[in-house]
């Protein structure tokens, strides 16, 4: 790859966050809203586009779980960056009252609100079962609990279901963004011509996959002419390779967790994780963190670009689980420049 062609492919990219709300170990969720906050306010301040957060439940380490309402809050905060969900997991929630909370929020922040949308439970059973959702469901009805909320959302009176109506909600123009770790939102994003955020942050094996069922069954829509792909990364920078390797081992901690059945949160970073995983946990980790870089500006640079020639993603969303809340605003304000090439 010639160092124009890379220029080229960093020039014309697209950076958003994907903030997963971490409560670090010893801290609250009080602080870790106020972390949010500036991470959002110093993101506005370095050119990313949007602000997402996503729903998660019954998870010690994520505070995100009221995902609504921590959107307002950000949003509140900030004045120009777009601030929503990646994503709102629909099965949970009734479409009616998704269609009213983010109508409410556009309302509040108009031109600002992004309604990314999955259908995965975002939990174990027993929390699905306390959020009150068919054990039976298997996210199957996707499509007609997508299919409603759009009708909400829609301004025509012969759309409504049952002639019910959101408000606020009806006749607002919130951008819908379908987001999946497999092909059945791919496929569905791409008969619907609605735009497509794939879940390579944990699940890169099925990205390339994904993303051709998606283009393959594109058809243009009054939402876009042409496909749209966010791709999901873990980026981790600092000054030195040796420090942003350091700074992700609290990452690969909280993987290494999730793939022995534990919750927890997030850990400081150490100098090694020989002595933490044996060999067999250390390739499923790395394995599931296929879609990362940490490194410094100029490691970034060299690695960005060959990922966004494989997938051809119109926009990359980082998230950087980062214990230190200074590192992180570090990281991403040098992701932002090595992709600027200042």
């Amino acid at each position: 790859m010639t160092a124009t062609h890379t220029d080229d492919l960093l020039q014309n990219l697209t950076l958003s966050v994907l903030d997963l709300a971490p409560i670090r170990t010893g801290s609250t969720a009080a602080e870790t809203f106020r972390h949010t906050l500036d991470l959002a306010r110093h993101a506005e301040q370095w050119g990313y586009r949007r602000f997402w957060l996503a729903e998660h439940h019954s998870m010690p380490g994520i505070a995100s779980s009221a995902t609504s309402v921590v959107i307002g809050y950000v949003a509140a905060g900030t004045e120009t960056i777009r601030v929503g969900s990646g994503g709102i997991m629909l099965p949970n929630h009734a479409p009616l009252m998704i269609a009213e909370q983010f109508g409410t929020l556009e309302s509040m922040y108009p031109g600002r609100i992004d309604l990314g949308l999955g259908r995965a439970p975002g939990s174990d059973q027993y929390t699905a079962r306390a959020l009150r959702r068919g054990l039976g469901s298997d996210g199957s009805d996707f499509p007609e609990q997508l299919s409603e909320l759009r009708a909400y959302l829609s301004g025509d009176p012969d759309s409504r279901p049952m002639g019910v109506r959101a408000v606020p909600g009806e006749g607002l123009d919130i951008p819908i963004y379908l987001l999946g770790s497999s092909g059945f939102s791919a496929q569905l994003a791409g008969q619907l011509g609605l735009p497509f955020a794939f879940a390579s942050h944990f699940a890169p094996e099925y990205l390339l996959p994904a993303l051709d069922l998606y283009r393959s069954n594109f058809r243009p829509s009054e939402v876009l002419e042409k496909p749209y792909v966010i791709v999901g990364m873990n980026i981790v920078a600092a000054d030195t390779d040796e420090e942003a390797q350091r700074l992700a081992t609290s990452h690969q901690m909280a993987f290494l967790n999730i793939i022995r059945g534990r919750t927890g949160q997030l850990k400081p970073p150490v100098d090694s994780m020989d002595a933490l995983w044996n060999e067999q946990e250390k390739a499923i980790v790395l394995k599931q963190l296929g879609y990362s870089i940490a490194g410094s500006k100029a490691t970034i640079r060299e690695k960005l670009p060959r990922y966004l020639q494989e997938t051809g993603a119109d926009e990359i969303i980082v998230t950087g689980q980062i214990y230190d809340h200074e590192a992180r605003l570090r990281s991403y304000q040098l992701l932002a420049e090595a992709v600027k090439g200042q």
